[in-house]
């Protein structure tokens, strides 16, 4: 770095709350910054952490390499568990359920995608359910789990993708020795005010309730709902979006873990909301998802506690939220990661998603000392899509459904949804077509089809499936139904890869 750059760079950072969102971001720039700049977290033991965000996406595991962390003594100590997909119960139909997957489905076939040949064979009655066409569904289904094999790229072994389930707080204390082993310094304390400078409103420092200011450059608000310098300080606004997503409360409850350790997540839809099992190796994760205009919150916890697989290791702990997002996820020299930048419920794991590509964004966009006005808007921008895109992938859930059994039901059914969204509906119904609006697109057509097809979405097939034909696309759609069924049948448990591998010590150890 020259002296001319030197002099306008940044030299202190101060990350404003702990918890996966503070302590992945300050492993992150740790890592990436090199011990160039001084990095600061600010966090207090009397804040308690939501934690809700115990289930993952395949890119996790990116961040994790990118970070040199090693899965196994990861695994280990977070008490996680692999995850294949989830399972989705009662959400098209009460009684159906169907799994999202993660990975491939099948094989394409000629000029058309594999899900195509099978819808056009599913109409005629001559395909086998979709998920017996994904390795990593009839995985799931047997409860059985391995890595990918990159020796065999041809055979399903080299397609399964996974996640990971883990306890939330535990791998933001994993994550926390590793970034103040790289030079991050933690302050334990309680924020009572911000400092903004004049004329021109940058936060300057932080006061703690001891009297200390702990100033700094760049500040990264991870500060979870409250939002404490992009919202209390800085005013940024918040865009509502409580009209499409009304559930707005979760009760959490941790339980006694019963065999077999499920591969997967579990979201089963209830009268007003849904309710998340997360199978992790010394518990159950759950937690009721609902809306208090349609339920209220005793009837919500009955629900919680008796849909439970073992007995219930506390109260459920009330979380209180609003789907939404904030006007700018970043504004003058605050940038605001995880909860603080905005809050969709979890119901395709996404939080911590985003919380990673927050992080990406910021690294990719660092700023110098001017703050250039066009890298904000660049963050701002790449922000905003990516929070509409899962936006939209989310409302489908409830939007995409026979429901009408309660009145939360008929009002999500018939509600209008965002434009974005109803064009592709419209488009999928008409053709079972999908097609990506940009590479920031986080959920695939893989991801798509299973949804919509698995709700119950109707829809007709591309007309080029009709240059096979039908018997040619059966033998095809047999063959790889046979060779999935075979692969997976020899796979280990997900319980025996995990003792094997990376068993975690016993809690009381």
């Amino acid at each position: 770095m020259n002296a001319a750059n030197e002099s306008q760079r940044l030299k202190s950072i101060v990350i404003v709350g702990g918890g996966t969102a503070g302590w992945m971001t300050a492993l992150a720039l740790a890592t990436t910054l090199r011990g160039a700049y001084d990095i600061q977290l600010v966090e207090s033991d009397e804040i308690g952490i939501v934690g809700v965000g115990e289930a993952t996406i395949p890119m996790i595991q990116r961040f994790n390499t990118a970070m040199g962390i090693d899965e196994a003594e990861f695994i280990k100590a977070s008490q996680g568990t692999f995850k294949l997909g989830i399972e989705f119960r009662n959400w098209g139909r009460l009684g159906d359920r169907y799994m999202h997957g993660f990975g491939i489905i099948g094989q394409d076939l000629w000029a058309a995608r594999f899900e195509q040949y099978w819808h056009r064979l599913n109409r005629l009655g001559k395909a086998a359910p979709l998920e017996e066409y994904s390795i990593t569904r009839m995985a799931a289904k047997a409860n059985k789990f391995m890595p990918p094999r990159s020796d065999v790229p041809n055979s399903p072994l080299g397609h399964i993708a996974y996640a990971y389930h883990f306890d939330a707080s535990l791998y933001a204390g994993f994550l926390s020795k590793m970034a103040q082993s790289r030079g991050v310094k933690r302050i334990e304390g309680k924020i009572v005010r911000v400092s903004q400078r004049e004329p021109d409103g940058f936060v300057d420092a932080v006061v703690l309730e001891n009297g200390q200011d702990v100033k700094g450059e760049l500040f990264v608000d991870c500060s979870g709902f409250q939002g404490l310098l992009i919202e209390q300080a800085l005013q940024t606004g918040f865009e509502d979006w409580s009209h499409w997503l009304p559930c707005d409360r979760a009760l959490a409850v941790p339980c006694e873990s019963v065999a077999p350790l499920t591969p997967y997540t579990r979201s089963t839809a209830h009268a007003a909301g849904w309710q998340w099992r997360i199978p992790l190796q010394h518990r159950t994760g759950n937690g009721h998802v609902f809306c208090s205009s349609f339920m209220e919150q005793e009837q919500a916890s009955d629900i919680l506690l008796a849909n439970l697989d073992g007995k219930a290791l506390a109260e459920p702990r009330l979380i209180k939220f609003k789907a939404g997002m904030r006007k700018h996820g970043w504004k003058r020299n605050v940038v605001a990661i995880g909860l603080s930048s905005g809050f969709l419920e979890p119901l395709e794991s996404t939080s911590i998603h985003l919380i990673q590509t927050g992080i990406l964004r910021l690294v990719a966009l660092f700023p110098g000392q001017g703050f250039n006005a066009a890298d904000i808007a660049e963050y701002n921008r790449q922000t905003d899509f990516e929070y509409r895109d899962v936006r939209d992938f989310i409302i489908a859930h409830y939007k995409v459904t026979d429901r009408e059994d309660s009145e939360f039901w008929r009002y999500l059914k018939h509600m209008d949804v965002p434009d974005s969204l109803a064009e592709r509906l419209d488009l999928f119904r008409a053709s079972a077509r999908f097609f990506m609006h940009g590479k920031a697109e986080l959920f695939r057509e893989e991801s798509w089809v299973q949804v919509l097809l698995g709700q119950g979405l109707q829809a007709a097939y591309d007309p080029m499936v009709d240059m096979i034909p039908d018997e040619q696309a059966r033998a095809f759609l047999q063959d790889v139904e046979e060779v999935i069924a075979d692969v997976a049948q020899g796979l280990p448990t997900h319980e025996a890869f995990i003792a094997r591998h990376c068993l975690a010590p016993s809690p009381s150890a």
